[in-house]
């Protein structure tokens, strides 16, 4: 494969195509059904797949077929097939589904108004993770225009990542026989630690969300009267809460909860913190003299992506502060999110903080924590010395630079059941989620450059698997 050509014509696709139905994508509020309970009648997210889906049928590809599959009750999926050697089957990964809006955007940005500024596209699922689909059928476009022998490719969108995706299951189900066996899988919905290398994510965490609420009155009453006889639920909460985490020092308390560290992932997480230095906590938007939790990178890295942290994400039972009257409130409500070990198993975790949180309740008064969402972590497999190789010269050749490897803090349920369903496949977790790119916040944006370069990268390594051994 032409190094230079290939970056050509991806330039080319990115300037002239993607970035105008890009900028039409971020304009669609396509909540994922966990932020949207009324998503089928809105209709946002068929225009969404309707988007993606025309602009895929546009590009010239032969053989390339398209089918938006619908089961009933769930999100659509964007199913697409690139004839190759039929004897091997590289699998690409995206979704189309988004995040709430979020408030604190910047003056002139908005979560559905695009804007291209200073070399990136802002606006919400720019990076998160609408580019996905795009870029993975211009890097098979890229092949085509050569005509570089590889793989059969099938492309999967989904459209209920952000949700955890909970239709997901059925679909790899459904389509189990279309699929096939893939030797290897491109998701392109990771995170990247700089905008000047390829990255490949080595691991996800796990994840567990719930609301941990207590009540102690049938009716709110005077809190001048009440003070001092009537425990306060949020005081009760807040003691519930540290039964899980130290709160002077974030550390969580249940050692069931933690997972041993493979010595590689260690190994990994000491050289990234070398590589990227303060960029580690200098790429948060911290408010005046905040600090980080430590001072050491590599503490900060496992931190970030192989020991448990907890996040209150939400709260109920809280008036606004222009309406909080003198009252003792009947209820405290938090939402729980608990972040897990790639390796730590989700369903056990949901049960021990139901135990933690509703055992021997402070004063007797009714607790209880009700999970909402668990997904899987992953913990990628040893990576074949072929894909360690092509990884590298793609980003020497796109990049100019040697690829690097990181464990990343979020969860893509995906990767664990592909991980489990095709234990033999080889994996490249990668993105373009960087520093300040913000996913699930204010003013996301996708880094334009690193977005082209990327595609061109998966076009090599793509190429290159099929030069590889089988099995």
């Amino acid at each position: 494969m032409d190094a230079a050509k290939t970056r050509e014509l991806c330039d080319r696709a990115w300037d002239e195509t993607i970035l105008p139905a890009l900028e039409e994508y971020i304009r669609i509020p396509n909540l994922s059904p966990a932020f949207d309970a009324d998503w089928q009648k809105a209709g946002h997210m068929d225009r969404a797949v309707g988007l993606v889906a025309r602009w895929i049928q546009a590009q010239d590809l032969r053989g390339l077929t398209l089918e938006v599959v619908r089961l009933p009750g769930r999100t659509p999926v964007i199913f697409v097939e690139v004839p190759g050697d039929a004897s091997r089957t590289v699998l690409l990964y995206g979704h189309v589904d988004k995040q709430p809006p979020m408030d604190g955007w910047a003056a002139g940005l908005g979560p559905f108004t695009p804007v291209r500024r200073d070399g990136r596209l802002y606006g919400r699922g720019s990076a998160d993770d609408g580019y996905a689909a795009f870029s993975a059928v211009t890097a098979l476009r890229a092949l085509a225009a050569q005509k570089v022998p590889h793989a059969r490719c099938v492309v999967v969108i989904e459209a209920s990542e952000e949700s955890g995706s909970p239709d997901l299951p059925a679909y790899i189900e459904h389509l189990e026989s279309r699929i096939g066996s893939p030797e290897l899988v491109v998701c392109l919905d990771s995170g990247c630690g700089d905008y000047q290398r390829l990255w490949m994510t080595t691991s996800l965490r796990g994840l567990v969300t719930g609301t941990l609420s207590a009540t102690v009155l049938d009716e709110g009453v005077h809190s001048g009267d009440a003070s001092g006889i009537v425990p306060s639920s949020f005081r009760i909460v807040r003691q519930l809460l540290s039964r899980l985490e130290d709160e002077r020092s974030g550390e969580i308390l249940p050692r069931a909860l933690y997972v041993d560290i493979p010595p590689e992932r260690d190994r990994q997480a000491g050289e990234t913190a070398k590589v990227i230095g303060e960029a580690i906590h200098s790429k948060y938007p911290f408010r005046g003299k905040t600090r980080p939790v430590a001072t050491d990178g590599k503490t900060l890295l496992l931190n970030r992506t192989w020991r448990p942290q907890l996040e209150i994400t939400g709260a109920g039972g809280l008036p606004p502060l222009q309406s909080a009257g003198n009252v003792l409130r009947t209820t405290t409500a938090v939402k729980v999110s608990l972040r897990l070990p790639p390796t730590a198993a989700p369903g056990p975790a949901a049960e021990a903080l139901k135990k933690l949180f509703e055992a021997d309740p402070p004063y007797g008064a009714e607790t209880s924590f009700v999970s909402e969402q668990s997904a899987p972590g992953w913990n990628a497999p040893a990576m074949a010395p072929w894909l360690e190789e092509s990884v590298q010269a793609a980003s020497r050749a796109f990049f100019g630079q040697d690829a690097c490897a990181m464990g990343e803090g979020g969860t893509i349920p995906f990767m664990g059941m592909l991980g489990e369903k095709f234990p033999r496949a080889q994996f490249l977790i990668t993105g373009v989620l960087g520093p300040q790119s913000n996913a699930h916040g204010p003013n996301e944006f996708l880094d334009v450059a690193t977005a082209k370069r990327l595609t061109a990268a998966v076009a090599q390594v793509v190429a290159e698997q099929y030069r590889s051994p089988k099995g």
